[in-house]
């Protein structure tokens, strides 16, 4: 009696504690959180622009090279290979621009500077350029946990932006969705 007893026991516990497993679909849409990526990417666009306005001598904030090291290296730091290669920017800018607004030479997706006339006098400046700039792109990479490809298209963006009139740039058609060189 003793066991049969023991024995209802456990049927009604085990009849009574298996649970019923229902799976359906979410009423609502699933929503993903990206606002980290675009938070990544702000700080990129004040490093770019800090560095930029820097070079191109823009007075909207302090650009001299005590508040720039302040400012830009204030929560980690881009070193002192991105002051230089900013400065070495800042001092080839205007025979750069010069060049842009002949059309000799181009602006592309990736934020680096092309030789688009086959003018191969123009390949000291354009290597010298687009060496300062991987400096700086890899430092703000490394800096914002990105890739070097993500900044460089971040970065050709405001680069283009900010070229003269006339200059070729490699950018989205936006008819066709393919990338292409326009005259600016």
């Amino acid at each position: 009696m003793r066991i049969a007893g023991i024995l209802v026991l456990c049927i009604i516990v085990l009849g009574l504690g298996c649970a019923r497993v229902r799976v359906e679909a979410p009423k609502e849409a699933i929503k993903l959180d990206i606002s980290m990526r675009l938070d990544i990417y702000q700080h990129v666009s004040k490093d770019i622009d800090d560095i930029e306005n820097m070079v191109s001598g823009v007075k909207d904030k302090p650009t001299s090279r005590m508040s720039f090291v302040r400012e830009a290296y204030a929560e980690d730091s881009l070193g002192p290979e991105v002051e230089q290669a900013a400065m070495n920017r800042k001092d080839r800018r205007d025979e750069l621009i010069s060049w842009e607004a002949k059309g000799a030479i181009g602006e592309n997706k990736s934020g680096m500077v092309e030789v688009r006339n086959g003018d191969s006098s123009l390949g000291g400046i354009v290597s010298a350029e687009n060496n300062d700039r991987v400096v700086i792109y890899r430092a703000i990479a490394r800096k914002n946990g990105i890739s070097l490809e993500e900044v460089g298209a971040l970065y050709a963006k405001r680069l283009q932006q900010d070229a003269p009139a006339g200059t070729p740039i490699e950018a989205l058609d936006e008819s066709s969705g393919v990338v292409r060189w326009r005259v600016k």
